[in-house]
């Protein structure tokens, strides 16, 4: 049989493909942007018709109405990482979530977690039956290899993107058409913090370096003072529309990168339509799955390897808190840690995390004597490198705990370093001095 009647003959309406999804069933649905909206909704309008379906996702975007209290029973939510939609699912106890590094995922449905269903977003079949995941290939593509079941909203305006991103019709059991934009993420807010912030990253910088960027108004803050710099390179987990302006201004280039030269690496998108245009039929864009693109050892082949994350809270010994406020889990680990690790065995890699001083309000220091209790530890001290703030930068690897405390207090807002001094005076026995200066210790002068 030929593709094209294969794909005919697997198209039907969304209420008619949920019926390949079975109460008890484990679904993976799609990452982020990628989500099928017209076929999750109509699986929550059938809600009364499944009993105790599994929901696996990591970034939710566009709605998790299978996450609301009137789903509870029908479906719940393992979430691999949390947001706006999730986090209070989660909380209320209507969800759970399992703490995972983004690299590991797809070997996840190889143990531990095996695939029923694969709920993706797709392009178009091309001339030969094969579609694209488009902007979200992470742990989608390697799902739908593993599912028994695999279901495709096919979206005539997702990208085809290059790379391993190709499923063929043969591979898929059924099509729900639809002609949508690509859900977008609009631009971040950036300013004056986030802008000095950037700044002291850019710092960091050297042309040539392949940089690892997270999600934000500071890792964009970061690319406005990339302007100046020379043949940039990008292998990073995702990447949003300010990469696009600088492959425009001729700043990034990859034409120094050692792994994959020429080519921009990522294994998924975010961003506005400008970037999905920019990413569609794109030979110098390449996609992959997330457990090739965020593997440390795949990361470290990329000479100079630059990492570029952020988080919550950080303590005195460097200790990192990403994904949760105390017990509260508000996001995940994500590929932070898979690229923390990466860029340390780069050779010349270096990872910085970046952080507002203090809480929006300024009420509130996010450098602190001891993390929240129950705060989970997403970097830890032993992998740290740089962490950078509005007021500087604190290089922790391979020093001391009385060093990395020092650091630190130079670069909190100074409103909160005297708390912080009276800590670091308490716990080392130590005068605090200005940088500049050893701090007298062994005896305290007070």
């Amino acid at each position: 049989m030929k593709w094209q009647e294969l794909y005919e003959q697997r198209t039907m309406t969304a209420e008619e493909a949920i019926k390949l999804i079975h109460s008890g069933d484990r679904v993976i649905l799609s990452h982020a942007v990628g989500i099928p909206i017209a076929i999750t909704d109509a699986l929550v309008a059938h809600k009364e018709d499944y009993k105790d379906v599994e929901i696996v996702q990591l970034v939710p975007m566009g709605n998790a109405k299978f996450a609301d209290p009137e789903a509870e029973g029908h479906f719940r939510l393992n979430a691999l990482f949390l947001g706006g939609f999730t986090k209070g699912a989660v909380k209320e106890g209507r969800a759970d979530f399992t703490p995972c590094c983004f690299h590991e995922v797809p070997g996840l449905f190889d143990e531990l977690l095996p695939v029923d269903v694969a709920l993706i977003q797709v392009s178009e079949p091309d001339r030969h039956g094969y579609v694209s995941c488009g902007v979200s290939v992470d742990y989608t593509l390697p799902a739908a290899k593993r599912a028994k079941r695999v279901i495709a909203q096919v979206n005539s305006q997702m990208p085809r993107c290059h790379g391993n991103t190709v499923l063929h019709v043969s591979e898929i059991d059924s099509f729900v058409r639809i002609d949508h934009p690509v859900l977008e993420l609009a631009l971040p807010k950036i300013g004056e913090v986030e802008k000095a912030i950037g700044e002291n990253c850019a710092k960091l910088i050297r042309d040539g370096d392949t940089l690892q960027l997270g999600i934000g108004a500071i890792p964009d803050a970061v690319l406005l003072f990339l302007k100046d710099k020379k043949d940039l390179g990008i292998h990073s987990e995702m990447i949003s529309d300010g990469v696009v302006e600088l492959i425009e201004r001729g700043v990034i280039t990859n034409a120094r990168k050692n792994f994959h030269p020429g080519k921009t690496v990522a294994t998924f998108l975010m961003g506005t339509k400008r970037l999905y245009d920019y990413a569609n039929d794109n030979p110098g864009l390449n996609l992959f799955p997330v457990d090739y693109v965020n593997d440390p050892y795949v990361i470290a082949k990329n000479d100079n390897l630059v990492s570029i994350n952020s988080c919550v809270q950080a303590d005195l010994m460097g200790q990192v808190a990403s994904e949760s406020i105390g017990l509260t889990q508000i996001s995940g680990i994500g590929g932070q840690v898979d690229f923390v690790r990466g860029a340390r065995l780069s050779k010349g890699g270096r990872s910085i995390i970046a952080i507002a001083s203090t809480t929006a309000d300024k009420k509130v220091s996010k450098i602190v004597p001891l993390l929240n209790e129950g705060a989970a530890v997403t970097t830890s001290r032993t992998d740290v490198d740089y962490i950078v703030t509005e007021y500087g930068i604190a290089h922790l690897r391979g020093k001391t705990l009385r060093d990395r405390a020092k650091a630190l207090i130079a670069i909190a807002h100074p409103n909160f370093r005297p708390e912080l001094i009276q800590e670091f005076e308490k716990r080392f026995h130590c005068t605090y001095q200005s940088e500049n200066r050893s701090p007298l210790c062994g005896k305290r002068e007070l």
